[in-house]
């Protein structure tokens, strides 16, 4: 089930915006590709970042795997739970599971990002 209220990315990135805070994580997709996740660098808050640029890395089991900035804006807030639990992205990939959250330079960025439907089309594209 792809979450309706969420844009996302072609690298497996949901983004949740309201006013100009956007949280994001990765797709219940991209957890099952990963497999189980055993490390997250957690990125420093203050940090700037650019639209599909790399915010940080997540392994798993199977892989290590860039996460990629969906919006440009500054890191304002971190997921600390996942230094202790990573596997929280595994869990609950849209919920406990998410990683950081972006004040966005731009908010309109996010109407670039692909909706539920969209991003539900993109994976059966991939699949074939």
């Amino acid at each position: 089930m792809i979450p309706e209220n969420l844009r996302y990315h072609k690298e497996h990135e949901w983004v949740r915006a309201e006013g100009k805070k956007a949280t994001i994580g990765i797709s219940h997709f991209a957890q099952e590709a990963l497999g189980d996740i055993v490390y997250l660098e957690i990125p420093k808050t203050g940090v700037n970042v650019q639209y599909g640029n790399e915010i940080t890395e997540i392994e798993s089991t199977k892989t290590t795997s860039p996460l990629y900035a969906p919006v440009g804006g500054k890191v304002v807030a971190v997921n600390e739970k996942l230094k202790e639990k990573p596997e929280l992205i595994n869990q609950d990939p849209y919920g406990e599971g998410w990683v950081v959250v972006i004040e966005m330079n731009d908010p309109k960025e996010v109407e670039k990002l692909m909706t539920a439907k969209e991003y539900d089309a993109f994976l059966q594209k991939e699949a074939h």
